[in-house]
């Protein structure tokens, strides 16, 4: 029997270890079953002749209340265990100590996976027999104090048991579902067999590892679906497979995007070697391409002490930037090669790469060749860098102006979210393009030039609404359906809708002129114009103001209150008259 002390300040450091080093108590589980895999691919290499079906089990023993964590990999004999065990694996102690109190963010790898164990566990004990030939078998156990003791142990075959014995307060681990939940978490896709009571936890494997033209598409669903249980099938894949500058492996899924989408439901699962390190890639990824689904595999990314999460570096940020330009040239060879499929995918991946395009210019650049709009004729378009667009909010669709700019074949481009907005001026200030939307002004084609002297009816008009900062035109339109129409200036209602985001209060107070363009060409407007009962008239100029305005989406919830009384009041006398 070998008794001694671990060779370092160890009651200081198994409390900080226990407190302070690892983010998660449950991360002992992936500690020690990756340990476990290390110790199998040691001995495939020293002692690959060996004819064994090589695994790792995890079992637990209730009413020992004991978890033990076994592996038929390269054991440990007497003097590996002073080495290995005795010794915490890194040099100059004392100066982690200090600088691990004083500084979240150190780096480095110091071999305290093991140590991970006291998380839960009062006493460890590890029964282990080495490869080598007539080894003894040893049990190594230690309660978490500075002393240890190594003993002569009965286990036959080659391997290591690593036996944790739970505190009262972590007996949460003892129960079997936990336990099969926690190690399918972190172990899912480690390359050995893992066993839980006999049950197998990791049957798939990860298909990242593969080539990516040896992958079907039905496999990469079924991985989604493995990751993401009962989600929708993604739109599309990226398959991430880089050897320089650095390596990284994995495959970013697009998902179905819908009103209810949470984007913190699923997340990128970030892991090195196929050890699961941390299910947040915010440093990773840019923050606008959080919103994917999926995996990323880097040994290359630098982790903290206890592999919990990431330290960010040069490294980090490079790939970050590697992995934007990966996206965007899988978007622009899908746009390429099969661009029925891209208009099918671009509905439900527009917002993140407009956003994108907001947040990074170097992004921008090339992303905003891949912009395309869908238009009231059902089809797609991509702006010209050099024309004027006209287009129309989603929720102005019902506007009779967008039958009126159909009429003379002129693609409205259909802005559905708010950021279009922000989009649009970003690309007017890089190029000559100019978007309208189609109530901030009328294009020439939708005015008949032959319009006579309207200025009578133009100052009745306006005497009739005398509403303050609307002017008031009479042009002959196109058509006889639409009565009337408000103009606003683009850049005035932009600044408005984008003072409407932030306050109401800014919104009303910024100054906005309106222009009611009156069609003279309208059966309605020519009989108002020869109606005796000025009264009437006058309320029938005003509920054209307001059927412009309703169909424009320009009436606030105070102002349809209003309308609706006016209206019934004007309902009233026409009855009345009749």
């Amino acid at each position: 029997m070998t008794k001694g002390q671990l060779q370092i300040h160890s009651q200081n450091i198994l409390p900080i270890i226990k407190k302070w080093l690892y983010s998660e108590k449950e991360i002992f589980v992936r500690e020690l079953i990756s340990n476990a895999c290390d110790a199998i691919v040691k001995r495939t290499i020293v002692d690959n002749s060996a004819s064994v079906t090589h695994r790792v089990d995890v079992r637990i023993d209730k009413e020992a209340k004991t978890v033990t964590f076994s592996d038929t990999g390269i054991g440990l004999d007497a003097d590996e265990a002073e080495k290995y065990l005795a010794q915490i694996a890194f040099s100059g102690a004392e100066e982690f100590i200090k600088a691990y109190q004083t500084n979240d963010a150190f780096i480095g790898h110091f071999g305290l996976g093991f140590y991970s164990a006291y998380m839960v566990a009062g006493t460890v004990e590890v029964k282990s027999k080495s490869y080598k030939a007539d080894a003894a078998s040893i049990l190594w156990s230690c309660d978490g104090s500075s002393e240890y003791e190594i003993i002569p142990s009965d286990r036959q075959n080659v391997g290591t048991d690593v036996i944790l014995h739970v505190t009262s307060e972590h007996e949460e681990f003892l129960d079997e579902e936990h336990l099969l939940d926690t190690v399918r978490r972190f172990c899912l896709f480690l390359p050995y067999p893992i066993y839980v009571n006999d049950t197998l936890i990791n049957e798939k494997e990860p298909l990242w590892l593969k080539a990516p033209a040896s992958c079907s598409d039905q496999e990469y669903i079924d991985f989604y679906q493995a990751l993401y249980p009962f989600e929708e099938a993604p739109l599309f894949w990226i398959h991430l497979n880089v050897d320089y500058p650095f390596h990284v492996k994995g495959i970013l899924y697009f998902p179905r995007v819908h009103d209810n989408f949470d984007p913190n439901k699923n997340k990128i699962k970030l892991y090195s070697n196929r050890v699961f390190v941390s299910d947040d890639c915010r440093d990773v990824l840019p923050e606008y391409l959080t919103i994917l689904n999926g995996v990323i595999d880097s040994p290359d990314i630098p982790l903290n002490v206890s592999r919990s999460y990431l330290q960010v570096d040069k490294t980090v940020k490079a790939l970050s930037s590697h992995i934007a330009k990966k996206v965007l040239d899988a978007l622009d060879t899908l746009k390429k090669s099969d661009l029925e499929r891209f208009y099918k995918v671009w509905g439900d991946c527009e917002f993140i790469v407009k956003y994108g395009m907001l947040h990074d210019d170097k992004f921008a650049q090339k992303a905003k060749e891949l912009l395309v709009w869908k238009t009231t004729k059902s089809s797609h378009v991509t702006p010209d860098a050099s024309a004027t667009h006209y287009y129309v909010t989603e929720e102005q669709l019902g506007s009779p102006l967008v039958e009126l700019y159909e009429q003379k074949n002129i693609d409205v481009l259909i802005a559905k979210m708010p950021i279009d907005a922000a989009i649009m001026s970003k690309l007017e200030h890089s190029s000559s393009i100019r978007f309208k939307r189609i109530d901030s002004n009328l294009q020439e084609g939708l005015v008949d030039s032959t319009s006579g002297d309207n200025s009578a009816l133009v100052d009745f008009v306006k005497k009739s609404l005398a509403l303050d900062g609307v002017e008031v035109e009479a042009k002959n339109l196109t058509t006889q359906e639409t009565a009337g129409i408000i103009v606003i200036g683009e850049e005035e209602r932009r600044l408005r809708d984008y003072l409407a985001r932030i306050s109401k209060e800014k919104m009303a107070s910024a100054p906005v002129k309106k222009t009611f363009v009156v069609n003279t060409n309208s059966p309605l407007v020519q009989a108002i114009q020869k109606m005796k009962d000025n009264e009437l008239a006058s309320m029938m100029v005003r509920e054209l103001y307001d059927l412009a305005a309703l169909g424009q989406k320009e009436l606030s919830n105070e102002e349809m209150r209003a309308y609706i009384t006016r209206n019934t009041k004007l309902l009233e006398k026409v009855a009345c008259a009749i």
